[in-house]
């Protein structure tokens, strides 16, 4: 019996409602609250520490170098302070709590405790049982991680192993590619699929200064246009780039196979829309400006 061949994108569909949901909490106002009682208040210092929790109280060097694309100057304003005034137990455990609220609040009950969400659980653990710890720091440490009991917050485990996987590799080929950490995010935006520039600022640490220098030297390589918008030969390296990330992280979906990865798409995608329609993420997140 010949088994048939994954589609060439499907994992990269399949990842992208995973991240999606993923992604909520960090949105939420629910991670506020709970971070507060586990000692933290300042949003960047919320997210550097939320992120990392699993590397252990680590320095700025380190979170600037697992997360690639934020201004080493502002992680080091916030880490390792973060750590004088909690722990990364803490804050796994206030992550915890935050996600349980928020998942359920943007989803509802019903959709929380159904058989459909124990059944995305199971797809997506399926999957991560195929990923790799090589090279691959930030998927590394989620893996040591336990995986909880509740079906969903252990949907959002997965999904989360599954996200970080994807993105070690993906810094890897924006590497290889020859593109820094903020023209990475320059040639994003240019696509039309990553966060405005306002939202880089705010969150990265960049300031519109280096994003114009940045912008130049893709100019310089033939990759932005006088307007900024991509090139023939920058829209061709962005591809590029997407097809060599999928090309390292295909091994998860091709563990779960076609009809496991089709499902979980499925099922993924309802729970991102339902997310999205309940307002989870900001209106103007995602755009070229």
């Amino acid at each position: 019996m010949t088994t048939a061949a994954l589609e060439p994108r499907a994992g990269r569909r399949c990842h992208n409602v995973l991240n999606s949901l993923h992604s909520t909490h960090y949105f939420s106002p629910d991670l506020g609250r709970e971070m507060e009682t586990a000692g933290v208040t300042h949003p960047r210092a919320v997210n550097f520490a939320v992120r990392s929790a699993a590397l252990g109280p680590v320095g700025a060097g380190t979170v600037a170098a697992a997360f690639y694309n934020y201004k080493y100057e502002l992680v080091a304003r916030h880490v390792p302070a973060v750590w004088e005034s909690t722990t990364p137990g803490r804050v796994l455990a206030a992550r915890a709590r935050a996600v349980d609220a928020t998942l359920r609040r943007l989803l509802g009950e019903e959709a929380v405790a159904s058989a459909e969400m124990a059944e995305a659980a199971r797809l997506a653990l399926r999957a991560a049982e195929a990923c790799s710890r090589e090279a691959r720091p930030l998927y590394a440490a989620h893996a040591d991680l336990p995986v909880p009991e509740e079906p969903h917050l252990a949907y959002w485990h997965a999904a989360t192993l599954l996200r970080e996987h994807r993105g070690d590799g993906h810094l890897a080929v924006l590497m290889s590619a020859g593109l820094d950490g903020l023209e990475a995010l320059v040639t994003h935006t240019a696509t039309g699929k990553g966060m405005t520039p306002k939202w880089v600022f705010g969150t990265r640490g960049w300031s519109q200064e280096e994003w114009d220098a940045a912008s130049d030297r893709l100019r310089e390589r033939g990759l932005l246009d006088g307007t900024g918008e991509l090139t023939e030969r920058g829209t061709a390296l962005r591809q590029e780039i997407e097809n060599e990330t999928d090309r390292l992280d295909r091994a998860p979906y091709e563990h779960l196979g076609p009809e496991g990865v089709a499902r979980l798409t499925e099922l993924g995608g309802a729970f991102a829309r339902a997310a999205l329609m309940a307002g989870a993420f900001p209106a103007d997140l995602i755009g070229k400006g």
